[in-house]
């Protein structure tokens, strides 16, 4: 095998088997409970390792039969493309803000407003989930819909339920087929949660009042809708997926999570900015740039260092890269020093830990101002 075979297969080798020991611990948990809300959380990033893989796999052997039906392909597909957030190039920020508009929003309001016989009661119903973890919002379920990549109105539709678990169904077939076990391995985050620090099902609003009165205020509901939803990723890559976590060891696709997902926010924020400055306040292009303006934001938004972006979310090294420099045997195949030379593994996590923190805080800051 080369070695760029080598990055590939140890990649998805590696996501496969979290996966794996991830399915495990979410039966098993004190917290089993509440797992449709950290599957709410999860299933972008289950997404992208479907995705990313078959398609590697579909190169690698044109004739491999279909290991997904057209209808999970078309799902696994939107969903993974969700945590592209606005760099998504289908939809771009225009798009993204429409989507929630005219369909996720109407689904929602259609399916849950407007239902109470006594009219004056109306006032009393809601259409937004908010689901949290230490006091900190990880999701909705508007930002559900969007990552979970069924049409908004069908996954809404009674007698939904089977649909989505044979869709499901097939991501485990395709895990355990890259060689996931539920039978060995390490503790994920999800043995660790304590079903105390859940609040979820009594934080339901009416989500036209509630998308007035954050980050962005009344003017921009639409753009205050998105910004929910990198809300939801920061808070869950930040305080849910290293719960229980040594910090002594790197645990490949966490940090892959947890970097992809700063990065994508980080990008997307900045385009905000430079592209939709007219929606913004004052005070939100302030914060925007507080968040992207940090010398470690800067470092791993520099366009130099996105190859190394692109192998942890594609499984494929850059080609101009150097293949005397990588080892597979290193954390992350040796890639950090050539993409960020100022910086060894450990120092980089640290960085990249730091700059989740702050990018974190600061978006709290933000919603609640």
């Amino acid at each position: 095998m080369s070695v760029q075979d080598d990055v590939m297969a140890l990649g998805i080798r590696s996501d496969a088997a979290y996966v794996g020991r991830f399915t495990r611990d979410l039966s098993q948990s004190r917290a089993a409970g509440h797992g449709a809300i950290i599957m709410f959380c999860m299933v972008p990033y289950l997404s992208l390792f479907v995705h990313e893989s078959y398609r590697k796999l579909k190169v690698i052997d044109p004739t491999l039969p279909a290991l997904l039906s057209s209808d999970a392909e078309v799902i696994v597909a939107r969903s993974r493309h969700s945590l592209k957030l606005f760099e998504d190039n289908r939809r771009g920020i225009e798009g993204q803000l429409a989507y929630f508009r005219d369909e996720i929003s109407p689904a929602h309001e259609g399916r849950f407003l407007n239902n109470t016989w006594l009219k004056a009661a109306r006032f009393l119903e809601t259409d937004l989930g908010l689901y949290s973890y230490d006091e900190r919002i990880i999701t909705t379920t508007h930002a559900a819909a969007f990552h979970l990549g069924f049409e908004p109105a069908t996954m809404l539709e009674d007698g939904s339920g089977p649909k989505l678990r044979a869709v499901y169904e097939e991501y485990g077939r395709f895990f355990r087929g890259l060689g996931a076990r539920t039978d060995s391995g390490e503790k994920t985050f999800m043995s660790y949660l304590d079903p105390k620090r859940f609040d979820g099902h009594s934080n339901d609003v009416r989500s036209a009042k509630y998308y007035s009165q954050v980050f962005n205020g009344g003017n921009s509901p639409d753009v205050n809708r998105l910004l929910m939803v990198l809300r939801g990723l920061m808070n869950f890559v930040d305080s849910v997926v290293t719960v229980g976590a040594d910090s002594r060891t790197v645990e490949y696709t966490v940090f892959k999570m947890r970097f992809l997902t700063l990065y994508q926010v980080l990008g997307s924020l900045q385009m905000l900015h430079d592209e939709r400055s007219g929606d913004l306040t004052p005070q939100s292009m302030r914060l925007i740039e507080k968040i992207t303006g940090t010398p470690t934001a800067s470092l791993i938004m520099d366009r130099a260092s996105k190859p190394f972006r692109n192998t942890l979310m594609h499984y494929s090294l850059d080609s101009r890269v150097d293949l005397i420099s990588v080892d597979v045997a290193q954390p992350f195949f040796g890639l950090v020093p050539i993409y960020f030379p100022s910086h060894d593994v450990a120092s980089f996590i640290e960085t990249v830990n730091s700059c989740i923190e702050e990018t974190t805080s600061v978006i709290e800051a933000w919603a609640t101002a």
